[in-house]
């Protein structure tokens, strides 16, 4: 699994059981807590209508007295209220009133009148002076045929005569129960929602981070020197931590390879002109004279040209700039290579631009060592009266010569420092520096270099 699914899969999880938690939480609150603040109204209300109630009962006259009529009357007012947006359109309240024995004397409905209620919870915790309220299913198996009664004390001189009892049906509540529950419900989804997206916008952030950072490295890993990708926070202070890591470590490295490579390819011309001298110190011949003299000095133009292009690959490869890029046109920058090479008899060079105005956005300097260091590696292989041919386009240029290319083993690796083959001759070999020279510059323009054999010849061709 991918990094950013397993990332949105745990945000979402982590979210989802928390929002399902408090959803579960809330739900199970909304019924005891609707019903808590309607038994607190029906204790108002039982206790208002006890004293209205006391003066009919005490005087026996509770089934036709005033009070009575009053409760019948209530009964019977028509009604159509909106309560935040849902219609009440019936009065609900059920008014039963026992006398101290327990036994109904009224009943607003005519339901119960000369029933004993005494052991019901609600007239016998009321008679023995306590807080008396119950709630009754009228079907057993169902809740929300539940109604509730809650009782209050009829007193004349400090003493109990009755208890009143008002019952209200849960039923008439359970309109703003579902809609309580409906929007809990649609905030949970809201929230879940929500919390989905701040997830994938989380997600794709840190995926997003960790994608440049791993570019930035995979680049590190290929030799070139991408810039330190910018990310904020604590991605951003490890990227930072890494390239300053990079920078410690290749420069260790840096020096080390140098050192190793340099010293190879200095024993061959040193052990020479260390031959040569000690040879010279003998009486000899004035030709073994002149050749050995004539060793001494090549071997240390070898030399003195590796020294140079190592220096010049270097401060490639140490370079922070930018590549200062300008438009030039291919016909004046092939231009020079085409008028030296007729001085030269052991090669032509033929120039091709398609299309004629041509052009190349580069380093003017850079691109020109880049150029005389292919062609430079082309005379090498090249057969002698051969012809090396430049064919240039929009922001590409290749060098074709007709020399017996490499082999394809060694292809891959053309380009690396110290790399190089077996000239045609079959002695003299290069430092291998000329194409690593070029390879860096186009690194540096964000190019490629690519390398193909033609049969015959090796073709080299640069994408800017």
């Amino acid at each position: 699994m991918r990094l950013g699914i397993r990332l949105l899969f745990g945000f979402f999880l982590v979210t989802g059981l928390a929002a399902l938690f408090t959803l579960r939480v809330f739900m199970a609150e909304v019924k005891p807590s609707v019903r808590e603040v309607m038994e607190d109204m029906m204790v108002d209300t039982a206790n208002i209508l006890a004293e209205l109630a006391g003066d009919d009962l005490a005087a026996g006259a509770i089934a036709d007295g005033r009070f009575a009529g009053h409760v019948r009357n209530y009964a019977r007012r028509p009604i159509d209220a909106k309560i935040w947006g849902l219609a009440k359109q019936s009065l609900d309240f059920r008014v039963y009133v026992t006398d101290a024995g327990g036994k109904v004397v009224f009943d607003s409905e005519n339901a119960a009148t000369g029933q004993d209620y005494s052991r019901w919870r609600d007239v016998a915790l009321t008679l023995r002076g306590e807080y008396g309220a119950r709630a009754t299913r009228e079907v057993q198996q169902d809740d929300r045929s539940s109604v509730m009664y809650v009782a209050a004390p009829v007193q004349r001189d400090g003493k109990i005569i009755g208890v009143l009892t008002v019952a209200k049906p849960m039923s008439t509540i359970q309109a703003f129960i579902d809609r309580a529950e409906r929007k809990i419900l649609l905030s949970g989804a809201l929230l879940l929602v929500l919390s989905l997206a701040i997830g994938v916008a989380v997600t794709l952030w840190v995926v997003w981070s960790i994608r440049k950072l791993r570019r930035y490295a995979n680049a590190v890993g290929q030799g070139e020197k991408p810039a330190v990708p910018q990310i904020p926070g604590e991605l951003g202070e490890l990227a930072m931590a890494v390239d300053a890591m990079r920078l410690k470590l290749e420069g260790h490295e840096y020096i080390e390879d140098y050192v190793r490579a340099l010293t190879h390819e200095l024993k061959s011309p040193l052990a020479a002109i260390r031959g040569a001298g000690e040879l010279l110190q003998d009486e000899l011949p004035e030709d073994a004279r002149r050749e050995f003299s004539g060793q001494v000095l090549a071997q240390s133009g070898r030399m003195q040209a590796l020294v140079d292009r190592m220096l010049e690959l270097t401060k490639l490869e140490q370079r922070h700039a930018k590549v200062e890029r300008e438009r030039l046109l291919w016909a004046g920058v092939l231009q020079p290579f085409e008028v030296a090479a007729g001085g030269r008899a052991q090669h032509a060079v033929k120039v091709v631009i398609s299309p004629e105005h041509a052009d190349v956005h580069a380093e003017p300097g850079l691109l020109g060592l880049a150029l005389s260091n292919l062609m430079e590696n082309a005379r090498s292989f090249a057969p002698q009266g051969s012809t090396i041919t430049l064919e240039a386009g929009p922001d590409r240029i290749a060098v074709q010569d007709s020399g017996p290319g490499v082999a394809d083993y060694a292809l891959p690796r053309l380009g690396e420092r110290f790399f190089s083959t077996v000239r045609p001759d079959g002695h003299t070999k290069g430092s291998g520096l000329g194409l690593a020279i070029v390879r860096q510059i186009m690194l540096l323009h964000g190019g490629r270099m690519v390398v193909r054999n033609t049969q015959p010849g090796l073709r080299v061709e640069l994408h800017f």
